[in-house]
């Protein structure tokens, strides 16, 4: 059991400036380094903005997740994408693969038997 009094605590992440431990030298306690927001803009709109420490420009990441979507966000201003045609990573839905095995006519075909089997078991009415 650890008493209430007891010296042994820890400090959360992220604490407030002065909660150094007291183990550290005395010049090390309270201090902190510079801090910059950069903005990144996914090409849905979204701004996201996070902090860093004061970097030269060529050390500050190009590319960002997205926070809202998760898509790629840049630091340049916010442009929106042309709707590609194909997906990059050739993702069909469905619906997009029947079609590649059925004709119109096979997809009508088979929509007539199956309202023909459930009127005949009395699920629609005719």
């Amino acid at each position: 059991m650890v008493h209430a009094a007891s010296g042994f605590r820890g400090t959360r992440a992220g604490a407030a400036e002065g909660f150094a431990p007291k183990n550290q030298p005395g010049n090390a306690v309270g201090d902190s380094l510079p801090r910059m927001r950069v903005s990144y803009w996914c090409s849905k709109g979204h701004e996201t903005r996070p902090v860093f420490v004061k970097l030269p420009e060529d050390q500050i990441p190009v590319v960002w997740d997205c926070r809202r979507c998760g898509g790629t966000a840049t630091r340049g201003q916010f442009q929106p994408e042309a709707p590609l045609e194909e997906p990059e990573d050739g993702y069909k839905s469905h619906l997009e693969y029947v079609k590649e095995r059925r004709s119109s006519q096979d997809a009508e075909d088979v929509l007539a038997g199956a309202l023909e089997r459930l009127r005949a078991g009395g699920a629609l009415p005719d």
